[in-house]
């Protein structure tokens, strides 16, 4: 899948190490990826996926069966955390595709509980403990459909649309409490997921791109882990596309 570009340098980052973050959707793919990144970094790491085996652990990151989309599941599990957490990545999320006219529902309602409403509620769970410890930092994972739509992909693309609002709101409520919220916005990135996609699906996505090259995981964790650390402490409600510009 990757080259020796796909390794998360984690020497650049100052301010991590100590802290406690929870990542969610952290099972696999790009949140594992950040998982790990960040437990490299020093941090003390807990991943929260339904997927997830409770209690198991790997080095540093610890995984716990959260349903993000079940309010009183993530106040328990927040709960249950021996140390207050300061650093939240919102990575949970599902995909339904379907056109407008064929949606179920179900597949509406599915995505937006677990994509929107998720991230929802882990930032008013967390919120408090961040502000009571004099400080935090939230980095909601949107995408570039948020942005620009995608056929066959509305509730994902409102979901994802409303991951940006959310993060702007939350940036202005709890800037005061010294808790900054960004956003990062991946193109198509080459996890084992799309690359089992046919590969005229990728090389649609690469077409789009300008520089000739679809992201990695480990830009999607750099991105997170820039505004996660002091180097981005006084960036804000931003939302940073990194997509090799597929977006533009």
């Amino acid at each position: 899948m990757a080259d020796d570009t796909d390794v998360v340098d984690t020497t650049s980052f100052p301010g991590l190490r100590g802290r406690i973050a929870v990542v969610t959707g952290g099972h696999q793919g790009i949140g594992r990826t950040i998982a790990e990144a960040l437990a490299a970094a020093g941090c003390g790491v807990h991943v929260f996926d339904r997927q997830a085996e409770a209690g198991a652990a790997g080095g540093q990151v610890v995984f716990h069966q959260v349903d993000v989309a079940r309010a009183e599941d993530v106040a328990a599990a927040v709960a249950g955390l021996a140390d207050p957490a300061t650093l939240l990545v919102n990575n949970a999320g599902i995909t339904r595709d379907r056109s407008i006219a064929r949606m179920s529902d179900e597949e509406w309602q599915a995505v937006i509980d677990v994509n929107l409403t998720g991230a929802f509620n882990m930032i008013r769970a967390l919120a408090p403990g961040m502000a009571e410890a004099g400080g935090g930092r939230v980095v909601n994972i949107t995408s570039i459909n948020g942005l620009r739509g995608k056929f066959g992909q509305a509730n994902y693309s409102a979901a994802k649309a409303g991951m940006i609002g959310l993060t702007k709101t939350a940036a202005r409520e709890l800037g005061g409490k010294g808790v900054t919220v960004n956003a990062v916005a991946p193109g198509m990135v080459l996890t084992e997921m799309a690359l089992a996609l046919p590969r005229e699906i990728r090389d649609r996505a690469l077409a789009e791109t300008v520089i000739g090259r679809l992201p990695e995981p480990a830009d999607i964790a750099h991105a997170v882990l820039f505004l996660l650390s002091d180097l981005g402490r006084t960036i804000t409600g931003e939302v940073i596309k990194v997509d090799g510009g597929q977006y533009i």
